[in-house]
Protein backbone atom coordinates (compact mmCIF):
# COMPACT_ATOMS: atom_id res chain seq x y z
CA UNK A 1 0.00 0.00 0.00
CA UNK A 2 1.31 3.46 -0.91
CA UNK A 3 2.32 5.48 2.13
CA UNK A 4 0.73 8.87 2.66
CA UNK A 5 2.81 11.96 1.90
CA UNK A 6 3.66 14.11 4.85
CA UNK A 7 1.75 17.37 5.18
CA UNK A 8 4.02 20.10 6.47
CA UNK A 9 2.68 23.35 7.97
CA UNK A 10 3.72 26.28 5.83
CA UNK A 11 5.75 27.92 8.59
CA UNK A 12 7.53 24.75 9.64
CA UNK A 13 9.98 24.36 6.75
CA UNK A 14 12.00 26.67 4.55
CA UNK A 15 11.66 25.12 1.12
CA UNK A 16 14.33 27.34 -0.41
CA UNK A 17 17.09 25.78 1.70
CA UNK A 18 15.75 22.28 2.23
CA UNK A 19 18.40 19.68 1.48
CA UNK A 20 18.16 16.59 -0.65
CA UNK A 21 17.93 14.33 2.36
CA UNK A 22 15.03 16.35 3.76
CA UNK A 23 13.01 16.25 0.56
CA UNK A 24 14.00 12.79 -0.55
CA UNK A 25 14.79 14.28 -3.96
CA UNK A 26 17.73 13.80 -6.28
CA UNK A 27 18.55 17.52 -6.06
CA UNK A 28 17.64 20.51 -3.86
CA UNK A 29 13.99 21.43 -3.77
CA UNK A 30 13.12 25.11 -3.56
CA UNK A 31 10.74 25.72 -1.16
CA UNK A 32 -0.55 49.50 -23.81
CA UNK A 33 -1.18 53.40 -26.05
CA UNK A 34 0.09 52.41 -29.49
CA UNK A 35 2.65 49.72 -30.21
CA UNK A 36 5.01 52.32 -31.58
CA UNK A 37 6.72 53.99 -28.62
CA UNK A 38 7.85 57.59 -28.59
CA UNK A 39 11.40 58.93 -28.57
CA UNK A 40 11.80 58.36 -24.83
CA UNK A 41 10.77 54.72 -25.12
CA UNK A 42 13.19 54.19 -28.01
CA UNK A 43 15.99 55.76 -25.97
CA UNK A 44 15.14 53.53 -23.03
CA UNK A 45 15.26 50.53 -25.33
CA UNK A 46 18.67 51.52 -26.65
CA UNK A 47 19.98 51.98 -23.12
CA UNK A 48 18.59 48.57 -22.16
CA UNK A 49 20.40 46.91 -25.08
CA UNK A 50 23.68 48.69 -24.29
CA UNK A 51 23.42 47.70 -20.63
CA UNK A 52 22.87 44.10 -21.56
CA UNK A 53 25.88 44.06 -23.85
CA UNK A 54 28.01 45.47 -21.02
CA UNK A 55 26.72 42.95 -18.48
CA UNK A 56 25.74 39.67 -20.09
CA UNK A 57 24.86 38.21 -16.70
CA UNK A 58 21.63 40.16 -16.62
CA UNK A 59 20.12 38.29 -19.58
CA UNK A 60 19.53 34.56 -19.66
CA UNK A 61 18.67 32.59 -22.75
CA UNK A 62 16.29 29.73 -22.03
CA UNK A 63 18.27 27.15 -23.96
CA UNK A 64 21.37 27.72 -21.81
CA UNK A 65 19.85 27.63 -18.35
CA UNK A 66 18.19 24.29 -17.78
CA UNK A 67 19.78 22.36 -14.95
CA UNK A 68 18.13 19.13 -16.05
CA UNK A 69 20.39 16.16 -16.86
CA UNK A 70 20.93 15.56 -20.58
CA UNK A 71 22.41 12.06 -20.40
CA UNK A 72 19.69 9.39 -20.94
CA UNK A 73 21.07 7.28 -18.13
CA UNK A 74 20.87 10.21 -15.70
CA UNK A 75 17.31 10.95 -16.78
CA UNK A 76 16.31 7.35 -16.26
CA UNK A 77 17.91 7.35 -12.81
CA UNK A 78 16.03 10.53 -11.90
CA UNK A 79 12.75 9.06 -13.12
CA UNK A 80 13.23 5.86 -11.12
CA UNK A 81 14.15 7.86 -8.01
CA UNK A 82 11.01 9.99 -8.46
CA UNK A 83 8.72 6.95 -8.71
CA UNK A 84 10.39 5.40 -5.68
CA UNK A 85 9.69 8.54 -3.65
CA UNK A 86 6.06 8.60 -4.77
CA UNK A 87 5.52 4.94 -3.89
CA UNK A 88 7.14 5.32 -0.48
CA UNK A 89 5.47 8.64 0.31
CA UNK A 90 8.86 10.26 0.80
CA UNK A 91 7.84 13.75 -0.32
CA UNK A 92 6.30 16.80 1.32
CA UNK A 93 3.14 18.80 0.75
CA UNK A 94 2.53 22.13 2.48
CA UNK A 95 -0.72 23.60 3.78
CA UNK A 96 -1.61 24.95 0.34
CA UNK A 97 -1.10 21.60 -1.36
CA UNK A 98 2.28 22.54 -2.84
CA UNK A 99 4.23 19.45 -3.90
CA UNK A 100 7.78 20.62 -4.68
CA UNK A 101 8.95 17.16 -5.70
CA UNK A 102 6.19 16.76 -8.31
CA UNK A 103 6.70 20.32 -9.53
CA UNK A 104 10.46 19.95 -10.04
CA UNK A 105 10.33 16.41 -11.44
CA UNK A 106 7.25 16.53 -13.68
CA UNK A 107 5.51 19.89 -14.09
CA UNK A 108 8.49 22.16 -14.81
CA UNK A 109 10.22 19.70 -17.18
CA UNK A 110 6.96 19.54 -19.15
CA UNK A 111 7.04 23.32 -19.64
CA UNK A 112 10.75 23.67 -20.44
CA UNK A 113 10.56 22.73 -24.15
CA UNK A 114 8.05 25.55 -24.67
CA UNK A 115 10.23 27.97 -22.73
CA UNK A 116 13.57 27.04 -24.28
CA UNK A 117 12.81 25.90 -27.83
CA UNK A 118 9.40 27.24 -28.85
CA UNK A 119 9.29 30.73 -27.33
CA UNK A 120 13.09 31.10 -26.86
CA UNK A 121 12.47 33.13 -23.73
CA UNK A 122 15.12 35.60 -22.58
CA UNK A 123 15.00 36.90 -19.01
CA UNK A 124 16.37 40.25 -17.86
CA UNK A 125 16.85 41.60 -14.36
CA UNK A 126 16.76 38.32 -12.46
CA UNK A 127 18.98 39.98 -9.83
CA UNK A 128 15.91 42.00 -8.81
CA UNK A 129 14.29 38.85 -7.39
CA UNK A 130 15.45 38.52 -3.75
CA UNK A 131 17.74 35.65 -2.86
CA UNK A 132 15.68 34.97 0.24
CA UNK A 133 12.58 36.34 1.91
CA UNK A 134 9.26 37.25 0.42
CA UNK A 135 8.55 39.39 -2.64
CA UNK A 136 5.51 40.16 -4.78
CA UNK A 137 6.02 39.86 -8.54
CA UNK A 138 3.40 41.88 -10.45
CA UNK A 139 3.14 41.22 -14.20
CA UNK A 140 1.10 42.14 -17.26
CA UNK A 141 -1.31 39.44 -18.47
CA UNK A 142 -2.04 38.53 -22.08
CA UNK A 143 -2.32 35.85 -24.71
CA UNK A 144 -5.84 34.30 -24.50
CA UNK A 145 -4.38 31.32 -22.61
CA UNK A 146 -2.27 32.22 -19.54
CA UNK A 147 1.01 30.79 -20.77
CA UNK A 148 2.75 33.96 -19.59
CA UNK A 149 2.25 32.95 -15.96
CA UNK A 150 3.67 29.48 -16.61
CA UNK A 151 6.72 30.81 -18.45
CA UNK A 152 7.41 33.25 -15.61
CA UNK A 153 7.38 30.32 -13.20
CA UNK A 154 10.00 28.50 -15.30
CA UNK A 155 12.11 31.67 -15.59
CA UNK A 156 12.33 32.27 -11.85
CA UNK A 157 12.99 28.65 -10.98
CA UNK A 158 15.56 27.93 -13.68
CA UNK A 159 17.46 31.23 -13.79
CA UNK A 160 17.41 32.46 -10.21
CA UNK A 161 20.48 31.31 -8.25
CA UNK A 162 18.19 30.08 -5.48
CA UNK A 163 15.97 28.16 -7.97
CA UNK A 164 12.97 29.69 -6.25
CA UNK A 165 9.38 28.69 -6.84
CA UNK A 166 6.82 31.29 -7.90
CA UNK A 167 3.61 30.89 -5.91
CA UNK A 168 0.97 32.30 -8.23
CA UNK A 169 -2.39 33.75 -7.25
CA UNK A 170 -5.12 32.55 -9.62
CA UNK A 171 -8.78 33.23 -10.32
CA UNK A 172 -11.34 30.90 -8.79
CA UNK A 173 -12.12 29.54 -12.29
CA UNK A 174 -8.67 27.97 -12.40
CA UNK A 175 -9.35 25.89 -9.31
CA UNK A 176 -12.81 24.83 -10.50
CA UNK A 177 -11.47 23.25 -13.68
CA UNK A 178 -10.98 19.48 -13.55
CA UNK A 179 -7.33 18.35 -13.58
CA UNK A 180 -6.11 21.94 -14.04
CA UNK A 181 -7.25 22.96 -10.56
CA UNK A 182 -5.55 19.98 -8.91
CA UNK A 183 -2.31 20.57 -10.81
CA UNK A 184 -2.37 24.25 -9.89
CA UNK A 185 -2.56 23.32 -6.20
CA UNK A 186 0.26 20.81 -6.62
CA UNK A 187 2.37 23.53 -8.26
CA UNK A 188 1.89 25.75 -5.20
CA UNK A 189 -0.69 28.18 -6.52
CA UNK A 190 -3.68 29.45 -4.60
CA UNK A 191 -6.74 31.65 -4.85
CA UNK A 192 -6.14 35.34 -5.52
CA UNK A 193 -7.18 36.70 -2.13
CA UNK A 194 -5.29 38.85 0.35
CA UNK A 195 -5.26 36.41 3.29
CA UNK A 196 -3.56 33.66 1.24
CA UNK A 197 -1.20 36.14 -0.42
CA UNK A 198 -0.14 37.66 2.89
CA UNK A 199 0.39 34.28 4.51
CA UNK A 200 2.69 33.22 1.68
CA UNK A 201 4.58 36.50 1.71
CA UNK A 202 5.11 36.39 5.48
CA UNK A 203 6.51 32.88 5.15
CA UNK A 204 9.17 34.17 2.73
CA UNK A 205 7.71 33.05 -0.60
CA UNK A 206 7.90 34.68 -4.02
CA UNK A 207 4.26 35.38 -4.92
CA UNK A 208 3.08 36.23 -8.44
CA UNK A 209 -0.01 38.25 -9.32
CA UNK A 210 -1.49 39.33 -12.66
CA UNK A 211 -3.80 42.23 -11.74
CA UNK A 212 -5.39 42.57 -15.20
CA UNK A 213 -6.98 39.13 -14.79
CA UNK A 214 -9.29 37.98 -17.56
CA UNK A 215 -9.46 41.54 -18.91
CA UNK A 216 -5.80 41.16 -19.85
CA UNK A 217 -5.68 37.72 -21.40
CA UNK A 218 -9.11 38.12 -23.05
CA UNK A 219 -8.56 41.50 -24.74
CA UNK A 220 -8.68 41.76 -28.56
CA UNK A 221 -5.43 41.52 -30.50
CA UNK A 222 -5.81 45.12 -31.63
CA UNK A 223 -5.27 46.16 -27.97
CA UNK A 224 -2.08 44.14 -27.56
CA UNK A 225 0.44 45.50 -25.06
CA UNK A 226 -2.00 48.10 -23.78
CA UNK A 227 -2.38 47.43 -20.08
CA UNK A 228 -5.88 47.08 -18.73
CA UNK A 229 -7.08 48.33 -15.37
CA UNK A 230 -5.15 46.99 -12.36
CA UNK A 231 -8.16 46.67 -10.08
CA UNK A 232 -8.28 48.37 -6.67
CA UNK A 233 -4.70 47.76 -5.68
CA UNK A 234 -5.25 44.73 -3.47
CA UNK A 235 -1.75 43.48 -4.31
CA UNK A 236 -0.24 46.74 -3.04
CA UNK A 237 -2.14 46.39 0.24
CA UNK A 238 -0.79 42.86 0.67
CA UNK A 239 2.77 44.06 0.08
CA UNK A 240 2.36 46.97 2.53
CA UNK A 241 0.96 44.73 5.25
CA UNK A 242 3.84 42.28 4.95
CA UNK A 243 6.62 44.77 4.15
CA UNK A 244 7.89 42.89 1.09
CA UNK A 245 9.22 44.49 -2.09
CA UNK A 246 7.06 44.72 -5.22
CA UNK A 247 8.90 43.57 -8.37
CA UNK A 248 7.32 44.81 -11.64
CA UNK A 249 7.49 42.17 -14.37
CA UNK A 250 7.02 42.94 -18.08
CA UNK A 251 6.34 40.14 -20.57
CA UNK A 252 6.59 40.56 -24.33
CA UNK A 253 5.66 37.70 -26.67
CA UNK A 254 2.56 36.25 -25.06
CA UNK A 255 0.20 38.53 -27.01
CA UNK A 256 1.07 36.79 -30.29
CA UNK A 257 0.73 33.17 -29.16
CA UNK A 258 -3.05 33.09 -29.69
CA UNK A 259 -4.10 36.37 -31.37
CA UNK A 260 -7.67 36.96 -30.20
CA UNK A 261 -9.76 38.04 -33.19
CA UNK A 262 -13.22 37.43 -31.74
CA UNK A 263 -15.23 36.20 -28.78
CA UNK A 264 -18.22 33.87 -29.08
CA UNK A 265 -20.05 35.29 -26.08
CA UNK A 266 -23.14 33.00 -26.19
CA UNK A 267 -20.90 29.93 -26.18
CA UNK A 268 -18.78 31.40 -23.41
CA UNK A 269 -21.86 31.96 -21.24
CA UNK A 270 -23.05 28.43 -21.95
CA UNK A 271 -19.72 26.98 -20.82
CA UNK A 272 -19.32 29.34 -17.87
CA UNK A 273 -16.16 30.92 -19.32
CA UNK A 274 -15.17 34.61 -19.33
CA UNK A 275 -14.78 34.43 -23.12
CA UNK A 276 -14.62 31.85 -25.93
CA UNK A 277 -11.73 32.79 -28.21
CA UNK A 278 -11.63 32.91 -31.97
CA UNK A 279 -8.04 33.03 -33.25
CA UNK A 280 -6.51 32.62 -36.73
CA UNK A 281 -6.25 28.86 -36.09
CA UNK A 282 -8.91 28.09 -33.47
CA UNK A 283 -11.52 26.63 -33.72
CA UNK A 284 -11.00 26.25 -37.47
CA UNK A 285 -8.22 23.64 -37.21
CA UNK A 286 -9.66 21.79 -34.21
CA UNK A 287 -6.99 20.51 -31.78
CA UNK A 288 -4.22 21.82 -34.05
CA UNK A 289 -5.59 25.30 -33.45
CA UNK A 290 -4.54 24.98 -29.81
CA UNK A 291 -0.85 24.98 -30.77
CA UNK A 292 0.58 28.41 -29.80
CA UNK A 293 2.41 30.45 -32.40
CA UNK A 294 6.21 30.49 -31.79
CA UNK A 295 6.60 34.16 -30.93
CA UNK A 296 9.84 35.51 -29.46
CA UNK A 297 9.54 36.24 -25.72
CA UNK A 298 11.26 38.56 -23.26
CA UNK A 299 10.58 38.63 -19.52
CA UNK A 300 12.06 41.55 -17.62
CA UNK A 301 12.03 41.96 -13.83
CA UNK A 302 12.27 45.62 -12.87
CA UNK A 303 13.83 47.26 -9.85
CA UNK A 304 11.97 46.40 -6.63
CA UNK A 305 9.66 48.97 -5.08
CA UNK A 306 10.35 48.76 -1.35
CA UNK A 307 7.48 48.84 1.14
CA UNK A 308 9.26 47.99 4.40
CA UNK A 309 9.71 51.64 5.39
CA UNK A 310 6.01 52.46 5.37
CA UNK A 311 4.01 52.57 8.61
CA UNK A 312 2.06 49.42 9.57
CA UNK A 313 -1.25 51.12 8.79
CA UNK A 314 -0.09 52.49 5.41
CA UNK A 315 -2.31 49.96 3.62
CA UNK A 316 -5.32 51.91 4.93
CA UNK A 317 -4.30 55.04 3.01
CA UNK A 318 -6.23 54.87 -0.31
CA UNK A 319 -4.10 57.55 -1.99
CA UNK A 320 -0.87 55.75 -1.16
CA UNK A 321 -2.28 52.46 -2.45
CA UNK A 322 -3.49 54.17 -5.63
CA UNK A 323 -0.14 55.90 -6.23
CA UNK A 324 1.89 52.73 -5.74
CA UNK A 325 -0.49 50.78 -7.99
CA UNK A 326 -0.14 53.43 -10.68
CA UNK A 327 3.65 53.43 -10.28
CA UNK A 328 3.81 49.67 -10.83
CA UNK A 329 1.46 49.84 -13.82
CA UNK A 330 3.37 52.69 -15.46
CA UNK A 331 6.71 50.93 -14.92
CA UNK A 332 5.41 47.79 -16.62
CA UNK A 333 3.87 49.75 -19.50
CA UNK A 334 7.04 51.70 -20.27
CA UNK A 335 9.16 48.55 -20.05
CA UNK A 336 6.84 46.85 -22.53
CA UNK A 337 7.50 49.64 -25.04
CA UNK A 338 11.25 49.23 -24.51
CA UNK A 339 11.12 45.46 -24.97
CA UNK A 340 8.98 45.76 -28.10
CA UNK A 341 11.54 48.10 -29.66
CA UNK A 342 14.31 45.67 -28.74
CA UNK A 343 12.55 42.57 -30.05
CA UNK A 344 11.98 43.79 -33.59
CA UNK A 345 10.18 40.96 -35.41
CA UNK A 346 7.41 39.05 -33.68
CA UNK A 347 9.02 35.70 -34.48
CA UNK A 348 12.60 36.97 -34.60
CA UNK A 349 15.54 35.29 -32.98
Amino acid sequence: MVADARVIPLHAVDRRTRTTSEAGAGRPVQAVPDLAAGDSAAAAAAESVDAEQDDSATTHHGADASAEPTDPADRLADALAFFQRRLSGDYRVDDFGFDADLTDSVLLPTLRPLYEKWFRVETIGMENIPTDGGALVVANHSGTVPLDALMTTVAIHDHHPGRRHLRMLGADLVFRLPVVGALARKAGHTLACNPDAERLLRSGEIVGVWPEGFKGIGKPFRDRYKLQRFGRGGFVSAALRTGVPIVPCSIVGAEETYPLLGDLKPLARLLGLPYFPVTPLFPWLGPLGAVPLPSKWYIEFGEPIETADYAPDACEDPMLVFNLTDQVRETIQQTLYSLLARRGGVFGG
